[in-house]
């Protein structure tokens, strides 16, 4: 290939890169396969290496640089980089506001609300379109030099989009990890046996400012650009403005950010953010509100460092260190015994925290956390309180590892573990833990839906021995509830209504209030289809069972098994015989299942961002994929989350691929 002819396939190929990166990163709309992509990058790769000259400041094999020195040079910013005053409440926020409107006067004015990324502010400064220098805020007037790590992070565009791009612009942005990747670092940093981080803001600046830049580029850094700094052949009016020129030269911007006529308005985004805050994908700590007027922000100047012109709405923190005092244990419905945290109190998401979930054993250990520990704690929204792991500084001499009991807390009964488990259960299914947690299930809203059923009745109904088995819900009367705390003659008549209402729930609802380990929602569809009714079900052999499709012969053996227990056959005919939907109908078999995942069996291990078990079970049926409970020879993939336990090991022992949540995302979209 000649010279002119290589040059301009160089550029074409650096355009064709740099729109897959866009497309991939910015608008989540993947349009070339991963083979793909790695092709244009090695056809581009070979041209520059036969001739160095093509290579250009924004091709993307530059991407990763040259290792940085042993630290990183220190950068003066073009204009500084201020902090933001914090409001915590409404009547701050309000004050605030009051304070814009006095020094502006008369004059009317907008706001522009966006949500605070909690991550790593950093400035980009791009030259004649092309991405020269990036750093870190620093002290806001001098920050560290860490180009050579930016450029990794593919989010950010090395040459602006548009066609006239100013002689010098600073864009300001926030670095920063999605919630699934910060798990999957902690996970790495666990497994190097290294301390994890405290939280996404630390974890993605300990990327940002690694030594090797080839390691922050295996780390899944992201970007939102928030602003403009200083510029040279820029003319914008507002805020608003800035953000529409920043989406359109290729920066990922918000989706979130809303303009407001009044203080009113903004302020009621901030509570409403706050609200979606444990949907979010990442994480966030409040929202800043700023003046969109540029000319209004300079009249209005600064205080010190603080900008008068913005205000950071704050949330409450979503981690914090405590100490773990102990570790208890709680048998559950199945007989599991489910290790959780006993802590220190602590104020975590604006909600005092003293219990947190702990998954298992291999899970304590692998982390290694002890009792008498620092440890960190996160919590979001509504989620439950979860250990990250210990803190990196330490009071003292640590206690032993610690390890489950031979025998059930609650009975004493020897616990047994199962091959490929994780968990430890007891086999006593006269447990009396067991049985409450059992009934718990039983009326929740999952299975049989009981409204007004709640933990504390069901609780209170047992220790009265008015309910010591599912059946007897259905023997409960008005009279036998009227003398309960909380009860009159309204709420008991609601209660037992939503009893009797019960009864119409459908078959496989039935079949998944029963608890019959591993048979979550899922599975309880896929037996109710392929048997139509309770009879059919009792009556079939462990491999008829395992022939249904999406049901694996652990499972099978499970069900089995169940329904040939004296006990648990003397349940289900007294809650047949109380009127309860014991068949429906029956689903026709179907030759091969269809969809981008189609004839691939998936097992699902530990806790999954945004899924419970059974709804990342009906996301991958519905992707055509078959969802069994044990790992094999003949698993495709283990999709994994926080706290897979053996079930990962016993996938890397088979060879098995171990994904996340974002690798099921790319097989789905065919860019695996």
């Amino acid at each position: 290939m000649g010279g002119d002819q290589a040059s301009q396939r160089a550029a074409e190929l650096r355009r064709a890169i740099a729109e897959a990166d866009h497309r991939y990163y910015i608008l989540d709309q993947p349009t070339l396969s991963d083979a793909e992509y790695d092709e244009l990058m090695r056809e581009l790769r070979a041209l520059e290496a036969d001739d160095p000259s093509l290579i250009t400041p924004d091709s993307p094999t530059q991407r990763v640089g040259v290792v940085a020195q042993s630290g990183f040079a220190e950068v003066e910013h073009l204009q500084p980089m201020l902090s933001l005053a914090n409001a915590r409440n409404e009547a701050e926020f309000d004050a605030w506001a009051e304070r814009v409107a006095r020094l502006i006067g008369d004059e009317p004015y907008q706001l522009v609300t966006e949500p605070k990324v909690d991550g790593l502010a950093i400035s980009l400064v791009y030259e004649d379109g092309v991405f020269a220098r990036g750093a870190t805020r620093g002290n806001g007037v001098i920050g560290e030099d860490v180009t050579a790590n930016l450029r990794t992070v593919r989010a950010i565009p090395l040459r602006l989009a548009g066609k006239a791009a100013p002689a010098v612009v600073e864009v300001r942005g926030e670095v920063y990890l999605p919630l699934e990747g910060f798990a999957r670092v902690n996970e790495e940093q666990i497994a190097a046996g290294a301390k994890p981080f405290m939280n996404p803001r630390n974890s993605a600046a300990g990327s940002l400012r690694q030594k090797n830049p080839a390691v922050t580029a295996k780390r899944p850094l992201r970007i939102w650009a928030y602003g403009i700094g200083h510029s040279q052949g820029l003319e914008l009016e507002t805020h608003w403005d800035a953000l529409a020129w920043l989406r359109d030269q290729g920066f990922p911007v918000s989706p979130d950010a809303e303009l407001h006529d009044e203080p009113a308005s903004a302020l009621a985004f901030c509570r409403a953010f706050e609200e979606r805050r444990a949907s979010l994908t990442y994480d966030v700590d409040g929202v800043v509100v700023k003046v969109s007027s540029l000319e209004q922000q300079r009249r209005l100047g600064s205080v010190g460092r603080d900008p008068r012109w913005a205000v950071a709405f704050k949330f409450a923190p979503t981690t914090a260190i405590t100490k773990l005092e102990k570790i208890g244990l709680n048998v559950g419905r199945t007989g599991a015994l489910n290790p959780y945290a006993i802590l220190e109190p602590v104020v975590v998401g604006g909600v005092t925290v003293s219990l947190a979930t702990l998954h298992n054993e291999d899970d304590i250990r692998r982390k290694d956390i002890r009792e008498g520990d620092r440890v960190i704690i996160q919590r979001a929204g509504d989620v439950i309180p979860q250990v990250v792991g210990p803190a990196p500084e330490q009071d003292g001499r640590r206690k032993r590892p610690w390890r489950m009991p031979d025998r059930c807390p609650v009975c004493s009964t020897p616990v047994v573990r199962g091959e490929g488990e994780a968990r430890h259960y007891c086999p006593n299914r006269g447990c009396p833990s067991r049985g409450y947690e059992g009934l718990k299930h039983f009326v929740s809203r999952g299975a049989m839906d009981m409204d007004g059923v709640g933990e504390k009745l069901v609780a209170r109904l047992v220790e009265l021995g008015l309910v010591s088995q599912p059946q007897d819900f259905y023997k409960l009367t008005v009279d036998e509830l009227l003398p309960l705390d909380g009860f009159q003659q309204t709420s008991a008549d609601n209660v037992i209504r939503s009893i009797e209402k019960s009864k119409s729930r459908p078959f496989d609802r039935v079949l998944f209030a029963l608890g019959i380990p591993h048979v979550g929602g899922i599975t309880a569809e896929l037996l109710a289809g392929a048997f139509g009714s309770m009879d059919a079900l009792r009556g079939a052999t462990t491999e008829q069972i395992a022939e249904v499709e999406g049901i694996g012969p652990v499972i099978a053996e499970t069900v089995s098994a169940w329904f040939l227990d004296d006990e648990h056959a003397a349940i289900v005919d007294a809650l047949a015989a109380a009127g309860l939907t014991m068949a429906g109908p029956k689903r026709a078999a179907t030759a091969s299942p269809s969809g981008p995942l189609a004839g691939k069996t998936f097992v699902v291990t530990g806790t999954l961002e945004g899924f419970t078990r059974d709804s990342i079970g009906e996301h991958l049926t519905g992707l055509g994929a078959k969802v069994t409970g044990s790992v094999s020879a003949s698993t495709d993939y283990v999709l994994a989350g926080e706290g897979g336990g053996s079930k990962r090991s016993k996938a890397e022992e088979l060879g098995v691929p171990v994904i996340d949540l974002a690798e099921l995302e790319r097989l789905a979209a065919g860019t695996a």
